[in-house]
């Protein structure tokens, strides 16, 4: 009786660490290198997703020109906590280079946040420099015609 008690615990213990996410985390990196992509962490029970936020801004200190630079951060969360987060930002999640920006990325599965930001963000980047470089033919063009 003993030995089928100890036995059922050591399955529930094997079962409980092999169903817990893995997420890549770090805080407040200037790249999505080394520390972004190398220390990774085995979530609590209730953290269901892998949470990435990346920010462009100004550097933390005085510089001439004021310098900007990225920001990764990823760490463990929670679904609620994601989406929360997600809606949050999403109205600074521009990606404008000379605006402070913001944008946050959930998914779910082991190692998910490997690579920063969905493609769904990508679109948007997209989109964004299109609109831009339109935006510079139609001045150049005004501007030759006057």
């Amino acid at each position: 009786m003993k030995f089928s008690v100890l036995g059922v615990f050591l399955l529930l213990a094997l079962f409980d660490s092999g169903w817990a996410l893995d997420c890549f985390v770090c805080n407040l990196q200037d790249s999505n290198n080394e520390k972004c992509t190398q220390t990774i962490m085995t979530c609590k029970q209730n953290e269901e997703m892998c949470l990435t936020e990346i920010k462009w801004g100004t550097t933390p200190y005085w510089q001439a020109g004021a310098q900007k630079q990225y920001y990764f951060s990823k760490r463990c969360a929670r679904k609620e906590h994601c989406r929360r987060t997600m809606n949050k930002y999403l109205p600074y999640c521009t990606y404008v280079w000379y605006e402070d920006w913001k944008c946050v990325d959930c998914c779910e599965g082991d190692k998910c946040n490997y690579y920063v930001i969905s493609g769904s963000s990508r679109s948007s980047l997209s989109i964004t420099l299109a609109v831009s470089i339109a935006g510079i033919y139609i001045r150049k063009l005004l501007n030759l015609s006057c």
